[in-house]
């Protein structure tokens, strides 16, 4: 896997982590963190918990697909990017004075709002 792919995947998994770490299990969270987010390695792991690396990629693997499966039945990550893409074309147009600047300032605070959701 390219360095790029790599940086994607670690991206991902970390949104979808973002959304749905309550929905794994303890071990499955504890695995993901360290390597996901503390960029740990298999080896290191399987040391720390005293396991075989195949048993450390086993659990992270089946984490992924978790995440994964969760993303697929809820879209909480598409629909936040849908969100963020829709707030951002908000902003341009007011921004560039497209939308009547009479209640511009009411449009702002409502893009405001929904930035912090």
């Amino acid at each position: 896997m390219s360095q790029e792919n790599r940086l994607e995947k670690t991206n991902r998994i970390n949104l979808l982590f973002d959304f749905y770490e309550l929905l794994l299990t303890e071990k499955q969270q504890t695995f993901l963190k360290y390597y996901f987010h503390d960029d740990f390695s298999l080896g290191e792991i399987a040391s720390e918990f005293e396991i075989s690396r195949q048993a450390v990629y086993e659990h992270i693997k089946r984490a992924e697909q978790m995440l994964e499966l969760y993303e697929e039945k809820l879209g909480l990550l598409e629909k936040q990017q849908r969100r963020n893409e829709l707030i951002g074309k908000l902003g341009y147009l007011i921004e560039a004075n497209i939308i009547d600047p009479k209640p511009k300032k009411e449009v702002k605070e409502l893009v405001s709002e929904l930035e912090e959701l």
